[in-house]
């Protein structure tokens, strides 16, 4: 069967001041779209993975102009609701030096947060789909949004679609009493969790700190034990110096962890690269890699969203192989 992916969640106007400026000092924006699930269905299909996205957005032209910026990479957009007042909004001051990122958020009363349970024909949706992939921060937008997710993964579970989640916790969306009650019931439906150690606390109140095991290893295994997880995956960055970081990789199934080698990186652009590895974990699993392989590819496509500015991934299978697998992954492609 050849595979389709949907993706659920909101896609966002993106706002960053220009020349790394605080809000307070700069005088014009950069304006690009965004959102966790949006950058994933973009990643897929500059992988050439079919994939359709889903979400409500206004009918005005903002709301068709976050439409056009995911056709003009292949994301089908036709599963897309019209309707709602506006598009939720975020500003973003970029991380530089010692001054770490800021993220405001005006997304309260957006078409999506504001959807009812009606805005979705799930049988339409899933037909012919065979993988659903959402965050925690879709069922963070709203009450109704959180029932909306929860039948969503139902009614995939129901026509044997997998479900993989990328847990994604944001202390500015909601408590982590009210994300534990909501994705500990949500949880169940999924086979697939991308989780780090700020997920687990943040949701779960998990202390890996206790644990002689490695944190991300100690995680999955917990993660595992409360919910019927088939594999957990994690990326994270840990900062080296002012100007560099590490990434690596894990992904823990069948009782053992899998780690990614490690990339040291001058980040350009850091939001959306959880979403590049959610995406090149997605393109590992549906075409069979072994974890080990899988592990490694994910963690190059994330490595590579750090190169690209805005949200979306905008590298190709061939790239991420390149620097995944090939000692010359960085050299000159004549």
């Amino acid at each position: 069967m050849k595979n389709k992916i949907i993706t659920f969640g909101e896609i966002l106007l993106r706002l960053s001041p220009d020349n790394n400026e605080r809000f307070t000092q700069c005088h014009s924006y950069e304006a690009v779209y965004g959102g966790g699930e949006a950058n994933t269905a973009v990643s897929l299909a500059n992988f050439d993975v079919p994939c359709s996205y889903v979400t409500k957005l206004p009918a005005h032209p903002i709301g068709q102009s976050a439409v056009n910026a995911l056709r003009q990479y292949g994301v089908d957009t036709s599963l897309i609701v019209r309707g709602g007042d506006q598009i939720g909004i975020y500003f973003l001051e970029k991380k530089t030096s010692q001054r770490p990122s800021n993220v405001i958020y005006n997304r309260r009363g957006s078409a999506i947060a504001m959807a009812s349970e009606e805005d979705f024909d799930w049988d339409k949706i899933f037909d012919g789909a065979t993988w659903f992939h959402f965050s925690g921060i879709t069922p963070a937008l709203s009450d109704n949004m959180a029932k909306i997710t929860l039948t969503a993964c139902k009614a995939a579970k129901a026509r044997n679609i997998t479900v993989s989640c990328d847990l994604n916790y944001r202390g500015k969306l909601w408590s982590g009493e009210k994300a534990n009650a909501v994705m500990s019931e949500i949880c169940n439906y999924v086979d697939i969790c991308i989780a780090n150690e700020d997920d687990a606390v943040g949701i779960f109140g998990m202390d890996a700190s206790q644990s002689s095991e490695e944190k991300n290893a100690y995680i999955a295994k917990e993660l595992m034990k409360r919910f019927p997880f088939r594999m957990v995956a994690s990326v994270w960055r840990t900062e080296t110096s002012i100007t560099t970081f590490k990434l690596q990789s894990m992904i823990y199934t069948n009782d053992t962890a899998y780690y990614s080698k490690e990339y040291y990186m001058h980040i350009l652009d850091y939001i959306g690269a959880g979403d590049a590895f959610c995406a090149g974990l997605i393109y590992s699993l549906i075409h069979d890699y072994d974890p080990q392989k899988a592990v490694e590819f994910s963690n190059a496509a994330s490595c590579l969203k750090h190169t690209v500015s805005g949200d979306f991934n905008l590298v190709t299978v061939d790239e991420v192989n390149k620097l995944a697998f090939s000692a010359s992954g960085n050299e000159v492609q004549r």
